[in-house]
């Protein structure tokens, strides 16, 4: 019996765990130091390799990315609202003030995420025995809150400008405004929910996907630039208030996606894969359960795995190795995977 019990409650890979996790620092650190040109390069599709060594310092790569793309979303948002608000200043148009608050506050929405990312590469503790990963999801709930807060802000200034209309003037530039607006938050909702989706990151999706309704909401005040145009002043208060509904739906999207992230929800095909992974590697009896959860961006998993009880300590340990591997082709995004064998037969 003291042989099932070791079996069944001791992880397989307790002893390699520290040395890969030293071999991640030694290769983060030949790393660190890369240059602009080579990260933009790592993001291009030809330039990936799926090679078991790319895996190895995975969590510090991806963190590294994140920040990069959230640099250059920042400058290129930062860029976008500044020109729109002297624009506004000129012209006064309400929807163009939606539209640049909504800028505003999807670029501030870097910052704390950008400190996440930073949390997120300093190591375990003692108190954080798991790391600082879900600094991350925390990071996702300030991006809902700051998205809440714009659209607060934009349903005010519309409201306003609807009790009391005003013409626009300069609304030739109000126009070029707008069509500013649409193609700066197109590329950096590219660029965020590309990298996103590269490193796992669904704060930095959400953050994307933020960005690309923004453009489309930029648009929405060329429409009613040009309704001013034409004599119909309330065209642009109306805008403003549709852009804040628009913003509250992507409030609730985004609410939704972190609150799956707290919850350690995950899409039911990731465990089915590792399910049928570790099925199919030679000597498994039976697999299961199976858990899985995101922390930040990075996936965590565990599993028990059933063997024959007549193998020697090593052989089973042997066929936990070959499982992990396996759980770590299976799911690139995998980045640490627990296996606790349970002899065919044993009950609890």
């Amino acid at each position: 019996m003291t042989y099932h019990e070791s079996h069944a409650h001791m992880p397989a890979h307790d002893h390699d765990t520290h040395d890969h996790h030293a071999h991640d620092r030694d290769i983060h650190d030949h790393h660190a130091h890369r240059n602009w040109v080579s990260r933009i390069v790592h993001l291009l599709p030809f330039s990936h390799s799926h090679a078991a060594e790319d895996k190895i310092d995975t969590a510090l790569e991806q963190s590294e990315l994140g920040i990069w793309a959230l640099k250059v979303s920042l400058v290129g948002l930062g860029a976008t609202a500044l020109f729109q608000i002297v624009i506004f200043l000129f012209s006064g148009s309400v929807g163009l003030l939606a539209d640049t608050i909504h800028n505003v506050g999807d670029a501030l929405t870097a910052v704390p995420l950008w400190v996440a990312f930073v949390l997120g590469r300093r190591g375990a503790t003692r108190r954080y025995t798991y790391g600082f990963g879900r600094a991350e999801d925390v990071a996702g709930i300030l991006i809902v809150l700051t998205i809440l807060l714009s659209a607060l802000i934009a349903g005010y200034e519309s409201y306003r400008k609807l009790i009391d209309p005003q013409p626009i003037s300069h609304v030739g530039w109000v126009i070029a405004a707008a069509l500013v607006g649409f193609a700066g938050n197109e590329l950096v909702a590219i660029y965020r929910i590309r990298v996103g989706t590269q490193i796992g990151s669904a704060a930095l999706i959400a953050d994307g996907q933020h960005a690309r309704v923004d453009g489309f909401t930029s648009l929405a005040v060329l429409i009613g630039a040009l309704g001013s145009l034409a004599g119909y002043p309330l065209v642009d208060p109306i805008i403003g208030l549709l852009i804040t509904v628009t913003i509250l739906v992507i409030v609730k999207d985004t609410a939704v996606t972190m609150w799956h992230r707290l919850m350690d929800a995950v899409d039911p095909a990731i465990v089915d894969r590792i399910t049928h992974a570790a099925g199919h590697v030679p000597g498994v009896e039976v697999v299961g359960p199976v858990r899985a959860r995101w922390v930040g961006h990075t996936l965590h998993a565990d599993m028990h795995i059933s063997v024959d009880a007549d193998l020697p300590t090593h052989a089973s340990h042997g066929i936990a190795n070959a499982v992990r591997h396996a759980l770590f082709q299976a799911q690139p995004r995998l980045a640490v995977a627990e296996v606790y064998i349970r002899p065919c037969g044993h009950h609890e």
